[in-house]
């Protein structure tokens, strides 16, 4: 059974934020449609993997969609737009404003078309305020969050490498987007949500921001070393390196029980995860001692016979073998014209017991499904035909 099996979805979204929520909803069963430019959206060529250059991105986030490309600012695209909207339950265009209304997507005109439409939008920093008019990705919100000031090392600031703000601002859009269905099907409402990048980011920071309004802690980065418990680093091995996280005391216990150090936990200076994490370099110190003489695979066996969390840290290309990655089948090789060997695209990252979510559409190739859809649209060969002439699709 597919949750979402009927709905239809019309994404406009670029790069990641709107294509993500569309991805999502794609796996929940809706039948979403990806709209281009004619000449293919900026972020469909962002890392290429083909002759072609068609993005690694694009083949991520665009599963589970058909393909159609539109220029809705020409007289005859704005019809195919309306014809289009009035098929549609959701709207997706992570757009400017002014973009939005240029192209026919504000909430007002869809409306005219579709009244109980849903708009999901998305924007750098929320529609009003002072900067409602800027625009930014995903870097400039992790570096207004205070993310840059404490990931890195105290004299220079550094971002994630993974776009973490883009991805969480596409599932809480996908998320408000699922309560917006449901609220029309109790009173027959649509209405637009709006998620925001910088609200995002600031929500993942929340509880290091809500500590520094009440105690002004003025934390500084401090590299892998977490500060707020310990041993929370990341230490090297014989022949590799492992990530350990300890939170809570009886977490503590055992790893001072397998240092074989009981010593550990009588010291005051060791007693809570706050003073852990002030006294978090000794920690750390002794952690790396005891893991510098012994191969990651022994080491994380230990680690694993205590309890204590811990993983390898995987290179890319090492992370794409693991075990447990395969085993579970959180990436399925999938293929797409153009590629010397299939890609290891990412599948819904949730289980459901009671509903597929499988990838049923690779990424479409630039307009692969643009005739299908005008057909289901009402339009015959012939006016296809001249649509396609005049670059309107």
């Amino acid at each position: 059974m597919s949750i979402l099996a009927g709905t239809r979805v019309l994404d406009f979204g670029r790069y990641i934020a709107g294509p993500f929520c569309g991805a999502l909803l794609g796996d929940l069963g809706a039948d979403v449609i990806r709209i281009e430019k004619v000449a293919g959206s900026e972020d469909r060529y962002t890392s290429p993997v083909t002759e072609d250059e068609q993005g690694a991105g694009f083949l991520a986030l665009n599963r589970n969609k058909r393909g159609f490309t539109l220029n809705p600012r020409k007289p005859e695209g704005a019809e195919v737009l309306k014809r289009l909207v009035a098929t549609a339950d959701v709207v997706i265009a992570n757009l400017p404003p002014d973009t939005l209304a240029s192209m026919g997507l504000d909430y007002a005109s869809l409306t005219e078309i579709k009244p109980d439409i849903i708009l999901t939008t998305s924007t750098a920093f929320g529609s009003g305020g002072p900067y409602g008019t800027r625009v930014g990705f995903d870097g400039v919100a992790q570096a207004m969050s205070g993310n840059m000031h404490l990931t890195g090392h105290a004299d220079e600031p550094m971002k994630n490498y993974f776009p973490y703000v883009d991805y969480t601002t596409g599932t809480l859009n996908a998320f408000a987007t699922l309560a917006a269905l449901i609220h029309r099907a109790n009173t027959g409402e649509g209405q637009q949500v709006e998620g925001c990048l910088l609200a995002s980011a600031l929500t993942i920071a929340n509880g290091t921001l809500i500590e520094e309004a009440l105690l002004g802690k003025g934390r500084v980065a401090s590299g892998n070393r977490g500060q707020t418990s310990a041993p929370s680093d990341a230490f090297a091995t014989a022949d590799g390196w492992i990530l350990v996280q300890i939170v809570g005391n009886p977490l503590f216990e055992r790893w001072a029980r397998l240092m074989g150090e009981e010593y550990w936990l009588t010291d005051a200076r060791y007693a809570t995860d706050e003073t852990r994490g002030d006294n978090a370099a000794d920690i750390s110190a002794r952690m790396s001692q005891w893991c510098a003489t012994r191969p990651t695979a022994q080491v994380v066996a230990e680690l694993e016979q205590a309890r204590i969390p811990c993983g390898e840290v995987l290179s890319p290309a090492e992370a794409l073998a693991n075990e447990q990655i395969v085993d579970r089948g959180f990436l399925v090789p999938t293929d797409y014209p153009g590629l010397p060997k299939p890609a290891p695209v990412g599948r819904m990252p949730v289980d459901f017991g009671k509903a597929d979510t499988p990838i049923r559409l690779r990424a479409p190739t630039l307009g692969e499904h643009t005739r299908e859809l005008l057909a289901e649209l009402g339009y015959d060969d012939a006016a296809i035909d001249e649509l396609r002439a005049a670059r309107v699709v």
